[in-house]
């Protein structure tokens, strides 16, 4: 039985490009090129995800374009735009300490200097100063900067919590 936990969403399939099968990929990892050096992809389908091999993958002006195995002609590679791509989480490079992965950040239980709850971390977005972590908590969300050894003050994915120098008000 596949886990969706097993998995991370490193981009998606976009339209097709050329008359061979190509395709437009979409990176959601920080540098674009980054995501071809991941071997194996699998694509989400109802979920649940298939493995996919990738013949060739390169970058194309601001983007990459990629060529999958058995798909050679627009009218088949048409029928993967808009999947996800994803990898399994064990084919993450290990990082230095205190470094995270957004997928593993996200999902985390938030909690505040004073052991109040203030919510689960839904998404991350990246701004120009630091990137910013987006928490739903009673309907409601928010914004908290993260800035380690500031707003947040410890992250422990064991027990999958977040404590942070952070007031609602």
């Amino acid at each position: 039985m596949q886990n969706d936990k097993d998995y991370i969403v490193i981009g998606k399939v976009g339209t097709t490009y050329g008359v061979q099968g190509w395709l437009k990929i979409v990176s959601y990892t920080e540098s674009t090129a980054d995501i071809i050096q991941y071997d194996p992809w699998y694509l989400e389908d109802k979920r649940t995800w298939q493995q996919i091999k990738v013949s060739v993958a390169r970058p194309h002006g601001k983007g990459i374009i990629a060529k999958l195995s058995g798909y050679d002609s627009p009218e088949a590679a048409r029928t993967l735009t808009g999947k996800k791509i994803g990898i399994k989480r064990e084919q993450l490079n290990t990082l230095a300490q205190h470094e995270y992965y957004w997928a593993q950040l996200e999902g985390l239980t938030v909690i505040d200097q004073h052991g109040a709850v203030l919510g689960k971390i839904i998404y991350i977005i990246e701004t120009g100063s630091n990137d910013v972590l987006v928490v739903k908590g009673d309907g409601k969300e928010f914004a908290i900067p993260y800035r380690l050894g500031e707003t947040i003050i410890n992250i422990d994915l064991a027990e999958q919590v977040m404590k942070v120098n952070w007031d609602l008000i």
